[in-house]
This record gives structure tokens, C-alpha cells and sequence, in this order.
């Protein structure tokens, strides 16, 4: 009998129409006060401009239109899908998930459908948990995806974290295979940090308690970052019998042009092997790995039997690398 594996077959993103510059949001801050520019902001992040959504769109929205184009790029339909993993940090209510509202939008009623949280690990969590439930038999084409409406919960009047977020969506068709896909992962969490990067607010009886806004200690963040990212990265690889020398691109959460770079040096990887959308798109959380994924396959970047590793960090704090051959 032979092993089964999952194999990505189709990539699809969406970014929200309205294009937000540096310029653009240091005109916006500077009437409140608050001084910052384009070259402050590309400085210290290597982003250049975000996209924001119009109010009235949620995270299913853009998930539609990401996942829309993942299955018209794998052939299927949504009828076809038996599973759908959805990650986000900003779903469009308290329940039911966003995976069934994206469910019921896609047409595809009937199959499994849940959120995972892992904030901007998010991808790599729902990537692996859908792997595992294809190589146990219990699905065969599943939909995974990332979206966020960042724009929600950011604070304007804090210029260190409101310049780094946006919003976005991306989505993969992964299904039953043969031949193997996503080749290794490795997934961690740590409690102890989850004052560094949260939003410590939430609901009770009809009213907002605590601060519904991110809050975020940059340094702390960016310390712990780079070398897990390294260790979640080497993990995926020895599970996977690969090196360094074997990975052809590496697509990390794309949060911080500093942090992908320092994780490239530690993995002994070219920048030239470094995929990188946060100049355009900023940090869209469990949206960046997917969108920046899609990205290099249409643009011919990524192309069949590359090897790609994945990796995300995440407020929780949460971390992970899924290996895998395109």
C-alpha cells in the first residue's frame, strides 16, 4: 500500500484595493500629532507601503477572494474540498469561525471548517494540522488560509507598531498525494511571553474590557525571533534528511525585513534565496507566508520541485517551520 503524503496544487492571495504609503500614514499621524516619515519607517522595517481594507470588509471577505484563485489554480472547485482551515487573529465575530463564514461564501457546505490562533504562526500551524489529517485518511482536498484585518487593532497613536501592520489574504489547495509535498514541520509555543506581543482586551457583557489594541515590545520581539526561527528551520530540515544547501527559497512570516535577513544569515541561505514581500505588502500576520508564497509561484520565483521552507513567529508566543517540496 502506498504512503500517503499532501501536496500543495494551487496558490491564490488578495490584497484590499486601497494602497497605504509611509507618506500616506505619516500625513495621517502628523494630524495627530505624531511625527514619522518614509525613510524612519523603511529604516527600521524595510517596509515601504500596507494595504488597509474598507470597513465594512472582514477576513472572510478577503479569504474569499484568495481562496477563490488557490482552487481555480488547482483545477478544483469548492465542492471538492473536504476541509478548511482558516487562520486568523482578527475573524469577522466571536463565532461562529471564520472558516464556516468562508465555507458558506465558497459554497463548499458540508465538510470540516475551523480557525486556527496562532497569530502570525498561524499559516504554519493550520499548513501542518491539515498535512496530518490528509496523511491520516481524514481528508483528501483541503483549503488552508491565512487572512487578516490587522487595520482593526492597531493603534494610531503608537507609531512603532501602527507602521508595521496590513492587511491581506493568501490560500493553499493541499491535497492527497503520492509523492511527497510538505516533507517536514516543527511547531512550538512558549506562554511565558505573552506580554511581549498581544492585544489584551476582549468582551464582556456587551462592553470592551482591558485594551483591544496591539501592544507590542519591539526589542524583545525581534531577540526571540531570529533564533527560533533558526531552530524551528534546522528542526524541519533534519526530520526532512535535507540541509542548508538543499533549501532553494526561503519564505519567512514576512514581519520584519531585519528579522528575515538575520534568519537567512543564521540558515548560511543568500538573500537571493530570500522571498520578500514586506516592502509592499507589511506585516500581515497569519496572511504574510501564503500572500508572499503566491507571490513567487506567479511570479515564477518558486517553480515544481523546489524546496521551500516556510517559517512564522507569533504573539502567544508561538513559532514553526514546515518544509516542503513545490
Amino acid at each position: 500500500m502506498n504512503k500517503r503524503y499532501s501536496r500543495i496544487t494551487g496558490t491564490g492571495s488578495y490584497l484590499p484595493p486601497r494602497r497605504v504609503t509611509n507618506q500616506d500614514l505619516a500625513n495621517e499621524l502628523a494630524q495627530r500629532g505624531i511625527e514619522t516619515s518614509d525613510a524612519w519607517i523603511v529604516e527600521r522595517t524595510g517596509i515601504h507601503a500596507r494595504h488597509f481594507a474598507d470597513p465594512q470588509v472582514t477576513s472572510s471577505d478577503l479569504a474569499l477572494e484568495a481562496s477563490r484563485r488557490a482552487l481555480e489554480a488547482a483545477g478544483c472547485q469548492a465542492q471538492d474540498l473536504d476541509l478548511i482551515i482558516f487562520a486568523t487573529s482578527t475573524p469577522d465575530m466571536v463565532f461562529p469561525s471564520a472558516a464556516c463564514i468562508l465555507q458558506n461564501k465558497l459554497g463548499a457546505n458540508g465538510c470540516p471548517a475551523f480557525d486556527v490562533q496562532a497569530v502570525c504562526s498561524g499559516f504554519v500551524y493550520a499548513l501542518t494540522v491539515a498535512d496530518a489529517m490528509i496523511r491520516a485518511g481524514s481528508a483528501r482536498r483541503a483549503l488552508v488560509v491565512g487572512a487578516e484585518v490587522f487595520s482593526r487593532i492597531l493603534d494610531f497613536n503608537d507609531r512603532t507598531t501602527c507602521v508595521l501592520f496590513g492587511d491581506g489574504a493568501g490560500a493553499v489547495v493541499l491535497e492527497a498525494s503520492d509523492t511527497p509535498g510538505i516533507l517536514a514541520s516543527d511547531l512550538h509555543a512558549d506562554g511565558k511571553y505573552v506580554d511581549i506581543l498581544c492585544v489584551p482586551g476582549t468582551v464582556s457583557g456587551g462592553r470592551v474590557l482591558g485594551d483591544p489594541l496591539l501592544k507590542m515590545d519591539g526589542q524583545a520581539v525581534f531577540k526571540l525571533a531570529v533564533g527560533v526561527l533558526e531552530k524551528a528551520a534546522r528542526a524541519a530540515l533534519d526530520k526532512a534528511g535535507l540541509q542548508d544547501v538543499d533549501i532553494d527559497w526561503l519564505i519567512p512570516h514576512q514581519a520584519n525585513i531585519r528579522i528575515m535577513q538575520g534568519t537567512a544569515k543564521k540558515l548560511k541561505l543568500p538573500l537571493e534565496k530570500l522571498v520578500v514581500t514586506v516592502d509592499q505588502h507589511g506585516n500581515t500576520s497569519a496572511a504574510s507566508i501564503p500572500l508572499a508564497l503566491d507571490h513567487a509561484v506567479r511570479s515564477g520565483q518558486v517553480r515544481p520541485g523546489q524546496h521551500v521552507m516556510l517559517e512564522g513567529v507569533g504573539g502567544g508566543f508561538t513559532w514553526g517551520a514546515v518544509l516542503l517540496k513545490m
